[in-house]
């Protein structure tokens, strides 16, 4: 079976890593627990919030791995303990986002059984350049392209 791109306009330059990284999205959406919520919490801040009840300081790790943020938690079964009934679940688990260049994990907090992770996202640059076009000798024909550039940088 082909498989049909998204991005396989020949106007889309350069795009392989963003289809690779949606691809590793698409098998790892169906993922369920632990439950979360992205907010925004200012103009260029976000916040990821982790519902990891059960789950002390200890039990967590947050990790940044190229561009993908990975929470995992694994609570340490308490052997002192003898369970009658046991309907709270001490299951591990591996929480991931994939963060576009540029986002800093500002900090984290675990507060009433909620991981609070905050990022700041990156202020758009606009960046204005000129590319000069030179007129081609019959000397310089072999040697290849030449680009003179300009940058200039809007703020």
């Amino acid at each position: 079976m082909t498989r049909v791109s998204l991005l396989n306009s020949p106007f889309l330059l350069g795009f392989e890593q963003v289809e690779r990284t949606l691809d590793r999205i698409a098998k790892t959406s169906g993922e369920g627990y632990p439950p979360y919520n992205i907010e925004q919490t200012s103009e260029d801040g976000l916040r990821i919030t982790l519902a990891v009840a059960g789950f002390g300081r200890d039990d967590l790790s947050i990790q940044l791995e190229d561009n993908q943020l990975v929470i995992r938690g694994k609570q340490q079964d308490d052997q002192d303990r003898v369970y009658l009934h046991r309907g709270i679940a001490a299951r591990q688990f591996q929480r991931s986002f994939v963060l576009v260049d540029g986002i800093e994990v500002v900090g984290a907090d675990l507060d009433n059984g909620l991981l609070h992770i905050d990022l700041k996202r990156p202020v758009p640059e606009s960046r204005v350049r000129t590319i000069e076009i030179k007129a081609a000798g019959k000397a310089k024909r072999g040697a290849g392209p030449t680009i003179g550039t300009e940058t200039e940088k809007a703020g």
